[in-house]
């Protein structure tokens, strides 16, 4: 009589983390362009079915002002300000760590950020890793929206695919590209979306994002 596999036992799904870079800023980055506004109404009706229970964002004009349209937009979501969700450079590499035909112009780059941006980013990435990384706790299946910047979502993006440190520099995210990545307990993260822009028209894709790389 052939034997029956026994099912492993199912595991909580576990939170999906959703990650988005601001909308389009002005020029002078004090608040969003109109095609910003309009590119924010649609991540937040894109969104609005997916149950979110909070959206955190940086404390710049122009993730705090897409925050506030994503989460009117989704149904009412509690917006709150979160310091590590701001602009800066998560993690400065060494030049042993970088590709040698690059290097110098990588670490040329990198030094021309004002100092408030390199000096406080390690720290700063590694409590935003503490927050918005891993299972939640309990049996809860939590959706969250970090409002954020390119910088922030490439590095929290290399932590989910366990690459190199200095790896976040090069991946690149237009404005309001969505991320997801899903935290189970006792498995990897699994990135299950990167920069999608299925939500915007062809006209709004691609704010933000080297030209060279658009598709």
């Amino acid at each position: 009589m052939a034997r029956r596999l026994r099912r492993a036992p199912r595991r909580p799904a576990g939170p999906a983390r959703r990650l988005t870079r601001h909308a389009e800023a002005t020029a002078d980055e004090t608040g969003l362009t109109e095609a910003g506004r309009r590119q924010a109404e649609l991540l937040g009706e894109r969104l609005a079915g997916a149950g979110l229970a909070a959206v955190h964002h940086g404390p710049l004009a122009r993730a705090a002002e897409t925050a506030r349209i994503v989460a009117e937009r989704a149904g009412g979501v509690p917006a709150q300000v979160a310091e590590e969700a701001g602009d800066y450079l998560p993690y400065l590499p060494g030049r042993e760590e970088l590709p040698a035909e690059s290097a110098d112009a990588t670490l040329e780059r990198l030094a021309g950020f004002p100092a408030e941006e390199r000096e406080p980013g390690p720290a700063l990435a590694r409590t935003a890793q503490q927050r918005f990384t891993g299972p939640a706790d309990g049996d809860e299946v939590r959706h969250e929206l970090v409002v954020t910047h390119a910088f922030l979502a490439a590095w929290l993006v290399r932590d989910a695919l366990d690459a190199p440190p200095w790896r976040w520099i090069g991946l690149n995210h237009a404005n309001t590209g969505l991320t997801v990545i899903r935290y189970t307990p006792g498995r990897p993260a699994a990135l299950m979306l990167f920069n999608d822009l299925g939500h915007l028209p062809e006209e709004l894709r691609w704010t933000g994002f080297p030209a060279e790389l658009r598709l």
